[in-house]
């Protein structure tokens, strides 16, 4: 008995739902121009309802935002002094060095009498201007007034294979 009344009460709000136009139907005859004027009637007032208002002036429009390009800077540099370095190579290739790593002559590393293992220097040959970025990671030099004693591939690039050793300018990168 339940079942019944909620179906009739179902069926009830139903037939209010509908719009006014579709209790004529019934009375006239089924043609296909009455049907779809009758559609295109119950959907009218959805036509009437507002569209989203424009967003407002504050709002930034994804589709047209160009993020910012970020330029890539040099890192900061403090020179701290100057001096001849000279290098080390093939004779302690594969050698422990202070910090306990193996040496290797190929890579752009240094060794420096009080620098923290890890700074970045960057050393720079004043005669010709090139200059190159090592990490410290072992202790010296030793002997004579060297500031510095840089692994072959750094000695290369700056030009002192030939000499065995060259005035350096050296600068902590940040």
């Amino acid at each position: 008995m339940t079942t019944n009344r909620a179906l009739r009460s179902m069926l009830f709000l139903a037939a209010l739902a509908l719009p006014s136009t579709a209790a004529h139907t019934q009375d006239r005859a089924p043609n296909a121009a009455a049907t779809s004027a009758d559609f295109a009637a119950s959907f009218a007032r959805f036509e009437a309802v507002p569209l989203a208002p424009a967003p407002a002036a504050h709002v930034v429009d994804l589709g047209s935002f160009e993020p910012p390009v970020e330029v890539e800077q040099e890192p900061a540099t403090t020179a701290i002094s100057g001096g001849v370095a000279s290098y080390y190579g093939r004779r302690f290739h594969g050698r422990r060095t202070a910090n306990g790593e193996r040496f290797d002559m190929n890579a752009m590393t240094a060794a420096h009498r009080t620098l923290p293992f890890g700074t970045m220097v960057r050393v720079t040959n004043p005669r010709n201007g090139k200059s190159v970025v090592v990490r410290i990671n072992d202790r010296g030099p030793f002997h004579g007034n060297l500031v510095l004693d840089v692994s072959r591939a750094a000695a290369t690039q700056l030009g002192m294979i030939a000499r065995g050793h060259g005035t350096v300018e050296l600068a902590l990168l940040d």
